[in-house]
């Protein structure tokens, strides 16, 4: 039976930046308001009407709420992301990001750089933020931040991104010397970037630890992220950093476990590794006290969300999600497109899944502090593993046997197996449809009948 391991993987000193870049075509002013999604649409479609026991009881400890307001609080995010969705398709260039805010209630701000949007917003029953610099408009700027890293010293600038709820990027830095002469190497000191001086270093939590893992090459240990499956073979998603193509690996038990596939870092830190008939793929994930929780897909939460993860050292703990697409330089080169979130973890936690609700949302990369002081930790998103690799996520509702289509989505058609992200287009039954939130799809989630992720043309 394939379980969740908790790992440590290689060394790196690694630095974060972030940004979610999002477009759109028509001209907001003007544009009707969609109506909105009925919340229980959505949070059936997610399964945050029936939450985890170990994930609201760890949301209850880690977020500081009482009993009730967990399982409320994933119900109101579930029915946001669906709200965000339909705002950013309308509001298209003008659109300027979505987040959530407020510990108990996860109230929707969409940010909006015309004051005609604010009605529109509003009856969404979303926060209304008028701005200056559209959501592409920052993400260009970390564009040109992320092409300097190439050839920058980045070690002293260790994380850059986009702060949607301040609506500008930012490089943290060692020191404000460092980050001034990275931001005029990037030709972007004239853009109005932010420099927050702090002296953490975040590094690849990969020290080894004891916990139940799997070993690389007989020695290094890494944790098992999210079983998938590929065509015949079963295995699971890890990070990058924790091993190379043609390493082997053996499981807790040090028995014969499988082969890494692929395996990307740096870049990405994603890999994938498949097992021998001995293991079983699961939507399983190890929760609080060794209890198993399932995960149901991979529809990517929104800024502000809560999130949970998994790890040998620390066990499980949540917090919210900071940033998205957020870049991190490790002493090995650059990770790009990675989450920043509040969640704490330590050495050894490397390689653990993350999930919001129910949803599969990435494997640990890395981060900084500790879970007796708090700390910052970055994930790799897992939709991306997916898509690169073609894999299929093992879900506790997915049909045996979709096949992961082999085109990274350029495909008009509409199929199972496929990651789409927000703002794309599909056809199906005849029928055109636009992308609210990024996920992989499955069977049962075909657009006509989950207006939770599609909205139809």
């Amino acid at each position: 039976m394939l379980r969740r391991h908790t790992a440590a993987g290689r060394r790196a000193a690694l630095t974060a930046l972030g940004a979610l870049a999002l477009t759109g075509v028509t001209t907001a002013a003007t544009a009707a308001p969609p109506p909105p999604a009925p919340a229980s649409t959505a949070a059936q479609t997610l399964g945050a009407d029936r939450p985890p026991a170990a994930v609201v009881r760890a949301m209850e400890r880690d977020l500081k709420l009482k009993p009730g307001q967990a399982a409320e609080r994933l119900v109101n995010e579930a029915e946001a992301g669906v709200r965000a969705g339909r705002l950013r398709n309308s509001l298209g260039k003008r659109f300027a990001g979505a987040w959530l805010r407020g510990a108990t209630s996860a109230e929707l701000a969409v940010a909006t750089t015309h004051s005609n949007d604010v009605s529109a917003i509003q009856a969404q029953g979303a926060k209304a933020i008028v701005v200056k610099h559209p959501l592409a408009e920052l993400q260009a700027v970390k564009d040109k931040l992320d092409k300097a890293a190439t050839s920058a010293n980045t070690r002293d600038t260790p994380v850059w991104y986009v702060d949607v709820p301040t609506n500008r990027v930012v490089v943290q830095a060692v020191k404000e010397s460092a980050a001034t002469a990275f931001i005029k190497t990037a030709g972007v000191q004239d853009q109005g970037v932010t420099v927050r001086v702090s002296a953490q270093r975040p590094r690849p939590l990969a020290d080894l630890i004891g916990g139940d893992a799997y070993y690389i090459e007989g020695s290094a240990r890494c944790s098992i992220g999210f079983s998938i499956t590929k065509d015949t073979q079963q295995g699971f998603a890890s990070a990058g950093h924790c091993g190379n193509a043609k390493d082997s690996t053996t499981g807790s038990n040090m028995a014969a476990q499988g082969t890494f596939q692929a395996s990307t870092f740096p870049g990405k830190d994603m890999s994938w590794v498949s097992t021998n008939n001995t293991w079983t793929a699961t939507a399983d994930v190890e929760g609080e006290g060794g209890q198993r929780t399932q995960v149901t897909g991979s529809v990517q939460a929104l800024v502000g969300a809560s999130i949970c993860r998994s790890g040998s050292t620390t066990g499980w703990h949540c917090g919210t999600i900071e940033q998205h697409d957020t870049s991190v330089s490790y002493s090995e080169g650059t990770v790009d497109g990675v989450t920043e979130t509040t969640v704490c973890a330590e050495p050894g936690d490397s390689g653990g899944p993350y999930i919001s609700g129910s949803q599969a949302q990435g494997v640990t990369s890395g981060g900084s502090g500790d879970c007796t002081d708090g700390g910052t930790t970055f994930y790799q998103p897992i939709n991306p593993i997916l898509s690169d690799f073609g894999l299929v996520l093992k879900t506790a509702a997915a049909q045996a046997g979709s096949p992961a289509p082999q085109d990274n989505g350029t495909a008009t058609t509409w199929a199972a197996g496929r990651v789409y992200e927000a703002g794309s287009t599909v056809t199906h039954a005849g029928v055109r449809y636009q992308c609210l939130q990024s996920h992989q799809a499955q069977g049962k989630w075909s657009p006509g009948a989950t207006p939770a992720l599609w909205q139809r043309m």
